[in-house]
């Protein structure tokens, strides 16, 4: 037997009630076997392994990851240490079979996914639903029109249990209530036939409304509704609880008729047939559908088998993108009804997903410089910290972001009504980061750019962040009214007081920092160690904000090449215009539109699409590359909201430039 035809080997880790279950499918299974257990002490994995006539038994889950016989393992433990000990099986080339849900949240998931993605290795939710044929036939119904137009769907998975403080059900720190034990199915299913109405293999909703009742002590999820709304005007009533029965039914309601999914969730474990009820508008009587399944859990595993030795890298029926989308929609149905878990709070998030130490990773690809009057070497790609909304999320990204390297943080004032900064704050702190990071901090926007509104915004940033200074400070907008001298007396103020270290401006002109220079010049005071403008290979046409503006023209670039202020390069790879989401025949997007098309810009980014194709990288690379290589101190600021895009994002550090190519790329001659 070769090595693609042979059964898949599996290990369990954990030995719950789950865990028995799971064994017993593979028990029945085509093309798996289970060859190992583990659990943290050795009598609970010996009492398994007699049970399910398993010959190989760790006393820890580490042993179990480190038995080379075992090929992927079934993860089993409770909802909280999902995160830590899939992304260690991961780094250990085991496949990866989690059960449900896969984390407390998005972040958890998304750590893990890229943590699959890094060691070569399958990752799959186990939504074992999804593997049975039953769920295959409710999509080809619903792909072939017999329901008509899609309109409604309506799940349901809810049962009653008393309230018990001790059971994980219950238990906030253990992720307890019904939404994420089993309101994640009817999401998923609700996400499913979104999709196959639309002819995809799964839809997020646009948009999530709920409400739900919380216990009074615990905080969990007693019983809640959510309302999902999607792109192609499908609407879905899910609902679900641990306090409360319900009809655990699917009902899928379209033009021309509707199908009744009687046992959607646990269909038949055991194997042996199963029905849908399709009601053809205008028959006489409702059809009946019968589907012949198998043993449930033993079609998950084999699915996953076939994924593995398919050298796959997702299973079909459940794939990650789709678990990270059902999740995020959990998100939304949770903060609708209130329900964050005490984990989840930015004061308690002391521990990185992986439940270890932060620290840089060996051989991390970032790349430094050097601005003078800070302390540290400068990340040379920046973390911009505008876009997190919650601390899951955020320390997600900036972990990750730290562990490949990066140490400079660009937030502001503005941003989020001063929850990036609170956030970035409890970040540092959580991780005692303070004297390893770079901070970069703005305020004074329109209309605050005034002494009394710098002074007032820094302190409450200060405030936010819990620290006595930031690094680098600078003025998110100027005041062409006031003269700059006004504003660079007062940042010296704050320079003196301790409070920054070196400033400077953000969508500044160059002749006003030059004025502010020549007046700090004048007085034998600090000037203008920074400034901070749209900055790309492509032009801004039209400014992205009111008040935005550039330096990529010719004029600002010899004078920053001439004066070597170091530049920070807010939209530095043009928003996407890089990507294959512009074209000449693409004009979807109106802002892209607005502020990036025009036949110069078109003309630099085919070039960059040609050299990226000569240089073997990505053509959004070749254009952060162009910003990194100018002959001024240049760093680029980066907005990924998912790991995978600061992944994308680094590529750009392992392409070299000449300054012909720069020159070419620009539709110059090298000149500057």
């Amino acid at each position: 037997m070769n090595a693609e035809s042979a059964p898949l080997r599996w290990g369990i880790l954990s030995t719950g009630r789950i865990a028995g279950v799971f064994a017993q499918g593979v028990a029945a299974s085509k093309n798996s076997r289970l060859v190992a257990v583990g659990s943290r002490t050795p009598g609970p994995a010996q009492a398994f392994a007699a049970t399910h006539g398993i010959g190989r038994v760790h006393g820890s889950y580490e042993a179990l990851l480190a038995d080379p016989e075992v090929e992927a393992v079934y993860i089993a433990t409770p909802h909280p240490q999902h995160a830590e000990w899939v992304i260690k099986a991961a780094e250990a080339g085991k496949h990866v079979l989690c059960e449900k849900p896969m984390g407390l949240n998005q972040a958890e998931a998304m750590v893990m996914v890229q943590a699959a993605r890094e060691h070569g290795v399958v990752l799959m939710e186990a939504f074992m639903y999804r593997c049975h044929p039953q769920t295959a036939k409710i999509v080809e119904l619903v792909r072939s029109g017999v329901l008509g137009t899609i309109g409604v769907v309506q799940a349901a998975f809810s049962f009653k249990t008393d309230y018990n403080a001790t059971s994980r059900l219950w238990a906030n720190d253990a992720g307890g209530g019904g939404i994420l034990d089993v309101g994640c199915y009817t999401v998923s299913m609700a996400r499913l036939v979104a999709g196959a109405a639309a002819g995809k293999p799964f839809l997020d909703p646009v948009s999530v409304t709920g409400a739900g009742v919380l216990h009074p002590e615990s905080g969990a999820d007693v019983y809640a509704a959510a309302t999902l709304k999607f792109e192609n005007n499908v609407i879905a009533q899910v609902s679900t609880g641990v306090g409360l029965t319900q009809d655990n039914v699917v009902r899928i309601y379209g033009s021309a008729g509707w199908l009744l999914v009687p046992s959607p969730w646990v269909i038949n474990r055991d194997g042996g047939s199963s029905k849908l009820i399709l009601h053809k508008a205008g028959a006489s009587s409702p059809e009946e559908i019968v589907i012949e399944g198998a043993p449930l859990y033993a079609l998950e595993a084999d699915a996953f088998a076939a994924a593995v030795r398919g050298g796959l890298s997702d299973v079909p029926q459940m794939s990650t993108a789709d678990t990270l989308g059902n999740l995020g929609a959990l998100d939304q149905w949770r903060a609708a009804i209130g329900l964050v878990y005490e984990s989840e709070k930015p004061a308690a998030f002391t521990s990185t997903i992986a439940r270890r130490p932060l620290r840089r990773r060996p051989g991390a690809p970032m790349t430094y410089g050097n601005v003078p009057g800070v302390a540290l070497p400068v990340s040379r790609l920046v973390m911009g910290c505008d876009n997190q909304r919650t601390m899951p999320q955020a320390a997600a990204m900036w972990d990750d972001y730290f562990e490949r390297g990066g140490n400079t943080f660009d937030t502001a004032w503005l941003y989020g009504g001063g929850l990036q900064e609170r956030l970035l704050g409890q970040w540092i702190k959580n991780r005692g980061l303070r004297d390893q990071v770079v901070v970069i901090g703005k305020g004074g926007h329109t209309p605050f750019c005034t002494p009394e509104g710098i002074t007032h915004q820094l302190h409450e940033t200060l405030e936010r962040l819990q620290a006595e200074r930031v690094d680098i400070y600078l003025m998110h907008r100027d005041n062409p009214d006031l003269p700059a001298g006004e504003l660079v007396e007062v940042l010296n103020e704050h320079v003196r007081a301790g409070r920054i270290g070196i400033f400077g401006g953000s969508n500044w002109s160059i002749a006003r920092v030059a004025a502010a220079n020549r007046y700090a010049k004048r007085k034998g005071l600090q000037g203008f160690g920074a400034l901070s403008n749209n900055f790309s290979l492509a032009r801004m046409v039209d400014p992205v904000w009111g008040g935005c503006v550039a330096a990529s023209d010719m004029a600002s670039r010899k004078w920053l090449k001439k004066m070597q202020l170091p530049h920070f390069a807010w939209s530095s790879q043009a928003r996407g215009f890089f990507t294959d989401r512009a074209g000449r025949d693409k004009t979807s997007d109106a802002e892209m539109v607005r502020c990036w098309y025009s036949d110069d810009n078109f003309a630099r980014r085919e070039r960059a699409v040609a050299l990226a194709e000569k240089k073997g990288v990505s053509p959004i690379a070749i254009a952060a590359a162009y910003v990194l290589h100018q002959p001024f101190p240049s760093f680029a600021l980066i907005g990924p909201r998912v790991i995978a895009e600061t992944v994308s994002s680094l590529e750009c550090l392992r392409v070299e430039l000449t300054p012909k190519e720069v020159a070419w790329l620009n539709l110059e001659r090298e000149r500057v």
